[in-house]
């Protein structure tokens, strides 16, 4: 009996390696590989893949191989992200943007990275307003795949899936208390404002009712 292969698109987001760094120019290894898999993109945009990245894909997707687009980024080294403790504020704004959830800490507080979980996507990087964030090579004298393992590609895969979960899950949450707060203004307005003119209260009553149609409209 046949190996039943996985769907396409499956099977090209198993040949990268989950670092989730977007340099490829799409949201996620996930948006990546789904445009590879409908030839919107190319095989050449990926650099922690590095040049074997590049083969993988084009045995998969039937492209030639072609040099890493500089326009993406160049192969180097993994690197780990380490945050500089005498500079830290505790904004938790890099904790936010980690795709694996691999920076722990609390507001007002000294965040740490725990390096096994650190793809070196370089995300959080711009959002420090200190830049007490740098960045270590973990890897030497080794690039691409060469540096990275499959078993931390599955590690790296997996804990980005829960990040994504918790974050969309608490987007959903925040804008369900949102609703509510909206709908109880809107049941009562006269005590939610200090203002009495009827006009100012419609104008207030039509926006309400106008973000409450857009949070309806996204479910």
């Amino acid at each position: 009996m046949h190996r039943q292969l996985a769907p396409f698109p499956a099977r090209v987001l198993e040949a990268l390696p989950q670092t989730q760094c977007t340099r490829c120019g799409y949201r996620d290894c996930a948006g990546y590989a789904q445009a590879l898999a409908t030839a919107e993109a190319g095989i050449n945009q990926c650099p922690p893949g590095g040049v074997e990245g590049v083969a993988r894909l084009a045995a998969l997707t039937g492209q030639a191989e072609s040099p890493l687009n500089p326009a993406h980024g160049f192969e180097g080294p993994r690197s780990v992200a380490y945050i500089d403790e005498n500079w830290c504020i505790g904004c938790t704004l890099c904790i936010k943007v980690c795709p694996t959830d691999a920076i722990v800490g609390s507001n007002k507080l000294m965040h740490t990275v725990i390096e096994a979980y650190c793809t070196g996507c370089e995300l959080c990087l711009p959002v420090c307003p200190v830049d007490c964030i740098l960045l270590e090579n973990a890897s030497g004298a080794r690039t691409g795949w060469s540096a990275w393992s499959e078993q931390q590609a599955d590690q790296a895969r997996q804990r980005y899936a829960l990040h994504r979960f918790r974050s969309e899950r608490e987007a959903a949450e925040n804008a369900m208390r949102l609703e509510q707060k909206a709908r109880e203004k809107l049941s009562d307005l006269p005590s939610h404002t200090l203002h009495t003119d009827t006009l100012v209260l419609d104008k207030k009553r039509s926006i309400i009712e106008a973000a409450l149609a857009r949070a309806r409209s996204k479910k």
